[in-house]
């Protein structure tokens, strides 16, 4: 076997009493370099004591990062603030498991399947989630910063207050997602759909998004930043740039000429505005 294609080993040649068998956890990176091994009760299925093994490893106090848990099922499992930095869980059933505040930085969860899993103030910052199964999952809160998303469904998942910095959404569908209080700044978002996704403006208005309702320009501004525009469901167009918005392109250029004037700078949020109109009669 390789690393690729296990997550947690049963060992035949290991003893063991007739009332259990031996469970390991092994290293994504050295199929030989076990992090855990426990003595799991025989008459629970194979997929159920690989999760009991992890409960177990937490339980102990364990480190699990990088550990090879492909492929596992860790259904409804409480993973409450697991280091699973590095972590290969791809293809993993995690559907309605409790990860909240879990540290899953850098790990790989491409395929893995999340429906309705807690995620709430978890950091998956630069986490692979490629194809991915998020629809209806809780993410509120969540560091998703500069995380790969390209394909995954996100449909109807809870982002409010989450922070996406630089996240890779291209393909991504996000309709109907929570994004109030969501970071976008960055996030590459070309082809992403996002119809029915609720946003939250600076004067507390909702509005909803239309299928392709985000774009993003930059660096652009003093700071080398990032400029996004949100386009609503009527048609009506939003900006947001590091403190200021979300609030209307219109407000946006106020705000521009007032610091910016005729400068260098604001002839560039000027001409990205431009853009911004006619991408969004291009949609009309």
């Amino acid at each position: 076997m390789t690393t690729t294609e296990i997550s947690a080993v049963e060992r035949d040649d290991a003893p063991a009493t007739p009332d259990t068998v031996p469970v390991e956890i092994v290293s994504r990176w050295d199929a030989k370099r076990v992090l855990f091994r426990a003595e799991i009760d025989a008459s629970i299925p194979m997929l159920g004591r690989i999760k009991a093994a992890v409960l177990l490893a937490l339980k102990s106090g364990a480190y699990l990062g990088g550990a090879c848990l492909r492929g596992a099922d860790l259904r409804g499992a409480d993973l409450r603030g697991a280091d699973l930095r590095g972590a290969d869980l791809g293809g993993a059933d995690l559907r309605g498991a409790d990860l909240r505040g879990a540290d899953l930085r850098g790990a790989y969860l491409g395929g893995a399947y999340l429906r309705g899993a807690y995620l709430r103030g978890a950091d998956l910052g630069g986490a692979y989630l490629g194809g991915a199964y998020l629809r209806g999952a809780y993410l509120g809160g969540a560091d998703l910063g500069g995380a790969y998303l390209r394909g995954a469904d996100l449909g109807g998942a809870d982002l409010g207050g989450a922070y996406l910095g630089g996240a890779y959404l291209g393909g991504a569908d996000l309709g109907g997602a929570d994004l109030r209080g969501a970071d976008l700044g960055g996030a590459y978002l070309r082809g992403a759909y996002l119809r029915g996704a609720k946003l939250l403006l600076s004067d507390d208005t909702e509005i909803t998004l239309s299928d392709r309702g985000a774009m993003s320009i930059g660096p652009i501004g003093s700071e080398g930043g990032t400029l996004m525009i949100y386009r609503a469901e009527d048609g009506g167009l939003y900006a947001q740039r590091g403190c200021f918005g979300p609030a209307s392109l219109d407000e946006f250029l106020l705000a521009v000429d007032e610091t910016h004037g005729e400068n260098a700078h604001g002839r560039a949020y000027r001409a990205a505005a431009e853009m911004a109109r006619a991408w969004s009669e291009a949609q009309a």
